[in-house]
């Protein structure tokens, strides 16, 4: 009886809109100290009565004319919830929202949810920042109601955000649209950050608009030797070309410094290449690429496939080092490197480094490892046993150039062609990219760091 009766209890519980808390892994010190404790986080769904409210204020996010600020009601049910993970979808309205008055509103509502205070600049991204230095979840059923806000003002996105193995609540706009275009429409308008397919390349000779100090970023495949400038990357960021008889996929996230070189061929029987694009979304201040063939979404900065038909088969793609130097050190070693043709730049020359990111990054990263500088320039190679492995670019460049030896894990550092090349105990070359710190450590939580 005594078994049955607890049951039916459980059962009961189950049914209801009883929310329990969730355990969360504590968190680290400098989290705690930079973003205060983390607030209790329920469980389970959210109880019918929030739902309906939190689906009228998805309304006003929809129709934002029809709505009138004196009726806070609606509001008020989900400021009593005191639920924070309600937060994201509330900043995912902030970012769509036209009315400063409805702005309004959510942060303040966002504020007494979370029991706190974000006064001043750049509030959205600060509360943002503290959701997911927080490790803060989202709710069930958040990603059919983010779909709603998104999908109204992006056309496109309807195919991309769909479930899948990635956390759809630390996706954020970056401000442009989805880059949708054909393979090979190179230049058909967009308001989108355009992607290059098969771009045009001169020989080093013929590339009298580089300067020898211009950053490039240099790729070999099968002895052929390629450079793409900075200046193109970052117009561009993302390019699918054809290099020493394979195919890549090439994203640089000017957000995390990072370029990046992905094999797109050779892949499972019956699998075509994956065409990348640009989607217009970040994850944490990293660029979200996806394929458009199939509208799986990757993880730019791992390359694994995260949603859609390639996730299904646990698509991985095979990365390769791109090093990342000038256009002078990078020609005298590969007189023969093709580059791209300026044409690719559109006109344009942003160097973003110097401009838009000298004051740290623009989108919400939450909290960062701090054993180094935020914008600190690493070089990141993963060892042979798999370890991620971080060197402080300017300080192995200038162990090295005193005739230091910067080694650690089994990765061996040497500068090459201007740049940094990483080799194993072995002498074989292990994969390696640039990346600012924040993005490298993001991304591999438990990366060692050279001279800590």
């Amino acid at each position: 009886m005594h078994r049955r009766f607890i049951i039916v209890m459980l059962a009961l519980l189950a049914s209801s809109n009883v929310l329990w808390a969730q355990e969360q892994a504590p968190l680290p010190g400098h989290v705690i100290e930079e973003f205060g404790p983390r607030p209790s986080i329920p469980g389970g769904p959210l109880p019918a009565t929030v739902y309906k409210a939190l689906g009228e204020v998805l309304s006003i996010a929809v129709d934002q004319a029809a709505w009138n600020p004196a009726d806070n009601a609606t509001f008020d049910v989900l400021t009593k919830t005191g639920d924070p993970r309600l937060v994201w979808i509330l900043t995912d309205m902030q970012r769509f929202t036209w009315r400063p008055e409805f702005q309004l509103a959510l942060i303040s509502v966002a504020e007494n949810i979370l029991g706190a205070n974000f006064e001043g600049p750049r509030q959205r991204s600060r509360i943002i920042n503290t959701m997911i230095a927080w490790d803060m979840p989202a709710y069930p059923g958040y990603l059919e109601h983010k779909r709603s806000v998104f999908t109204k003002y992006v056309p496109g996105w309807e195919k991309i955000l769909v479930e899948g193995d990635i956390a759809w609540h630390l996706v954020d706009w970056g401000g442009v649209n989805i880059d949708s275009r054909p393979y090979g429409t190179t230049e058909k308008p967009c308001n989108c950050i355009p992607a290059a397919d098969n771009p045009e390349v001169s020989s080093a000779m013929q590339a009298d608009w580089l300067d020898d100090e211009d950053i490039v970023f240099g790729i070999v495949i099968n002895g052929e030797a390629r450079a793409y400038p900075r200046r193109i990357m970052e117009v561009r960021e993302m390019v699918n070309d054809t290099l020493g008889g394979r195919e890549l996929g090439i994203p640089y996230c000017t957000l995390c410094g990072a370029a990046q070189a992905y094999f797109t061929d050779r892949l499972p029987a019956g699998v075509e290449r994956p065409i990348l694009r640009t989607s217009g979304l970040l994850i944490r201040s990293n660029k979200v690429m996806y394929d458009i063939e199939t509208h799986s979404v990757f993880d730019t900065f791992l390359g694994k496939a995260l949603t859609g038909p390639l996730a299904d088969i646990g698509l991985q793609l095979e990365q390769t080092t791109v090093m990342t130097t000038t256009w002078g050190s990078w020609r005298a070693e590969y007189p023969e490197t093709t580059v791209l043709v300026e044409a690719l730049a559109l006109g344009r020359d942003f160097n973003l480094r110097e401009t838009r990111d000298r004051n740290g990054p623009i989108f919400p990263v939450g909290d960062v490892d701090p054993r180094l500088p935020v914008h600190e320039d690493i070089v990141g190679v993963i060892a042979a046993d798999g370890s991620a492995v971080a060197f402080p670019q300017a300080s192995a460049v200038a162990a090295l150039t005193a005739n230091q030896t910067v080694s650690f894990k089994g990765v061996k550092l040497e500068l090459f062609a201007g740049g940094l090349r990483a080799r194993s105990p072995s002498g074989e070359e292990l994969t390696s990219h640039q990346a600012f710190w924040f993005a490298w450590s993001q991304f591999y939580p438990e990366t060692l760091l050279w001279g800590e």
